[in-house]
């Protein structure tokens, strides 16, 4: 199914940065997740962001931050658990997920939404673990869990639809 801007929610998990530096290749997934806000902002597509326990691993990283119109601060796992699907805008049933760790914060939480009818959809090139087998592992369970697996550039097109798009220069502008 493709995603459209109707439905759609931009949700960045925990890209904080105390924990950005163990991440494997933590600076391209924080600038895809970046890439990926700045587009969902462009096309007004909300976005909410979730910090893990920030007095220890600190707060999202400021490029982040600045993009999420509201940040859930959480002890468990599963930010569903902390009133993520409260804080979802209305009608908005396809969640876009990207951010940290895969295996743990970002898995949990898409189980968490899958578990509520909510369509998911993992973004590969902005998720990342300390350790690429556990990135994997996450986005292959994931995947069988039902979730969409997707990329920052099909999201962006999916949503774009036609390069008559009023941004459309503009989110071209952000994929190049």
């Amino acid at each position: 199914m493709l995603h459209t801007l109707e439905a759609s929610v931009v949700v960045l998990v925990d890209l904080q940065t105390r924990l950005m530096p163990a991440i494997h290749e933590g600076a391209v997934v924080v600038a895809q997740a970046a890439r990926l806000g700045r587009i969902a902002q462009l096309l007004n597509v909300p976005i909410i962001g979730t910090e893990q326990s920030p007095q220890r691993l600190g707060e999202n990283a400021e490029n982040i931050k600045s993009l999420c119109s509201n940040t859930i601060v959480k002890d468990h796992f599963d930010a569903t658990a902390e009133g993520l699907v409260d804080a979802l805008p209305g009608g908005r049933t396809r969640i876009i997920v990207a951010g940290c760790e895969a295996h743990v914060c970002v898995l949990q939480t898409v189980i968490g939404l899958l578990s509520q009818g909510l369509q998911v959809t993992l973004v590969k090139d902005a998720i990342g673990s300390r350790k690429t087998s556990d990135r994997d592992a996450a986005i292959d369970r994931l995947a069988r869990a039902g979730a969409e697996v997707s990329t920052v550039e099909m999201v962006a097109f999916e949503w774009l639809r036609s390069c008559q798009h009023p941004q459309f220069r503009d989110v071209l502008q952000l994929v190049k």
